[in-house]
């Protein structure tokens, strides 16, 4: 009678982890970055009269969404390096050289969620970036994701926006020429701005 009972508790200890598994699974959805509609953008003072702005135009990756706890949610996402834009084409080639990002050696920045503190409502997407063979955590602030809609081929998306900022330097990033005056051509602290459009898996 005793190994019966401890076969049942058993049984019944497995059929709560399935359901609690399946209920987990209801809450979470899959969604990829549509490299057409999302952006990373930049801002860098130059020298200190004026503002630089510029974009990675290839962004992709992916996010599992937990609308039932935004702090379940995960989101991977990776850019080519190579798509810098500036509109400046000498400025782009610099950029890419080895004088900055070096995209031969770099050809991507890589960045991974660790957690995701909500705040209100307001989101704190904290993770590793890696960018020029360095890895550093850094903290994506974030008013949310949008509500799903359905765009006209009948598939779900969805849209948030994220800033933060960080020092070039910590990227060993490293290239600069001072002006007389001693002050930096290009400064060391950078804005970003990312804008991502998301598509769910079918």
């Amino acid at each position: 009678m005793r190994s019966l009972r401890g076969v049942e508790r058993i049984a019944v200890i497995v059929v709560v982890t399935l359901l609690a598994s399946a209920t987990v699974l209801a809450q979470t959805s899959e969604w990829t970055i549509d490299p057409n509609h999302s952006t990373a953008q930049f801002t860098v003072r130059h020298m200190v009269i004026s503002n630089v702005t510029g974009s990675f135009t290839k962004v992709s990756g992916t996010v599992t969404l937990n609308d039932k706890d935004i702090s379940q949610s995960q989101v991977s996402a990776s850019i080519d390096v190579s798509s810098v834009d500036t509109r400046v084409a000498n400025r782009d080639a610099d950029l890419r050289s080895p004088h900055f990002f070096d995209v031969e050696k770099f050809p991507t920045m890589e960045f991974k969620s660790k957690r995701i503190v909500n705040s209100g409502g307001k989101l704190q997407i904290v993770g590793d970036l890696t960018m020029h063979g360095v890895t550093r955590e850094i903290t994506l602030d974030s008013d949310g994701i949008s509500p799903e809609i359905t765009d006209q081929h009948g598939d779900p998306r969805r849209g948030f926006s994220a800033n933060t900022s960080l020092n070039r330097k910590d990227y060993g990033l490293m290239w600069n020429n001072l002006l007389k005056s001693g002050e930096a051509v290009v400064s060391d602290n950078v804005k970003i701005e990312i804008d991502a459009e998301l598509v769910k898996k079918k």
